[in-house]
């Protein structure tokens, strides 16, 4: 054993606590890291420490390093940022990404590490997840230029995807949310925005991601005739119900789903998982993602940071956990 590290898991549903993990011996082929930050998946894990992971996606939805199963105990989570202490030569000292759980340290395999861009902070790069799924779902559904996008649900993947697609030349985004006050943060997006009672318009690509049937229906009515809508959202045990004997077939929309689990089919042959990784730091050089890190806890309060932002109490884009204290 290395020493000893501590680890968030989810003990029964709404329940969660910190445990102790033993750590081994890194072999020649893994590193020692050192967690500096990890950010919580508001959606995923709140579903997560709720129970409501369908039997049928038991297996889907497990984690890179998850450890446990379904409902529970679990050890779930994969935002995390940490520096390498041991392992290969050319990777000690790195500052790297990893799809691990809330762990002060871990041992996994080198490969398993993408090496963060310098220039991304931490604080940063902890986004690195979140833009790699959005970079997925405009592979998915890429817009065109010229196009409008409208993106329905102004939370932290909302929010990622919205900031790449105004970055493509003559691509009009505008943010939709029942939150007014999302409307600055779409501002330093980029971004239009639209709040209740407002009109954005139809637009040629609308991205659906407030995990919502309401807002999976207003994504409906938004967009253009021959227009897609791309559904970022899951809905874990929900049933989603749809007006597709309205006007669905007449204005002949594409309604497809976009999950990060594989690399889209339109670069799966160019790119791997963990190129596309790769890829996504390198897209958090731009400093216009801050605006979505909205708060930041020691990991002893994880326990009580995750039950409040299942419960709506503690509400934000990107809470971070940070490590030093721990």
């Amino acid at each position: 054993m290395v020493e000893k590290a501590q680890a968030y898991w989810i003990t029964e549903p709404g329940h969660g606590e910190i445990r102790p993990a033993a750590l081994r011996e890194p072999r020649s082929d893994e590193v020692l890291v050192r967690a500096v930050r990890s950010a919580v998946s508001r959606g995923t894990e709140s579903l997560v420490l709720a129970g409501r992971v369908p039997p049928s996606q038991f297996t889907i939805m497990r984690a890179p390093f998850q450890e446990g199963d379904f409902p529970g105990p679990v050890k779930y989570g994969y935002l995390s940022v940490g520096v390498v202490e041991r392992g290969p030569a050319e990777l000690v000292g790195r500052t790297v990404f990893c799809l691990h759980p809330h762990q002060t340290a871990y041992v996994v395999p080198a490969a398993a590490v993408v090496p963060v861009p310098d220039g991304v902070p931490p604080e940063r790069a902890v986004l690195a997840g979140t833009v790699e799924t959005a970079l997925n779902a405009l592979w998915d559904a890429p817009p065109l230029l010229g196009d409008r996008v409208t993106v329905v649900g102004a939370g932290l993947v909302g929010c990622c995807v919205a900031r790449l697609a105004a970055g493509v030349p003559g691509v009009r985004v505008t943010l939709v949310d029942t939150d007014p006050g999302r409307a600055a943060v779409a501002a330093r997006l980029g971004a239009g925005f639209a709040g209740p009672g407002e009109d954005p318009g139809r637009s040629d690509l609308v991205v659906h991601a407030s995990a919502t049937e309401a807002g999976l229906r207003r994504a409906l009515e938004l967009v253009a005739p021959e227009g897609t809508v791309l559904d970022l959202s899951w809905y874990g045990d929900r049933e989603v119900s749809l007006p597709l004997g309205e006007a669905f077939h007449a204005a002949r929309l594409t309604l497809r789903g976009s999950q990060v689990g594989a690399v889209a089919p339109a670069r799966r042959d160019a790119y791997s998982g963990r190129d596309r990784l790769a890829l996504a730091l390198e897209l958090l050089r731009d400093p216009g993602f801050d605006v979505l890190l909205t708060g930041c806890s020691p990991f002893r309060e994880l326990p009580r940071v995750l039950a409040g932002i299942a419960d709506g109490s503690l509400p934000g884009l990107c809470h971070a956990i940070d490590y030093e204290e721990a």
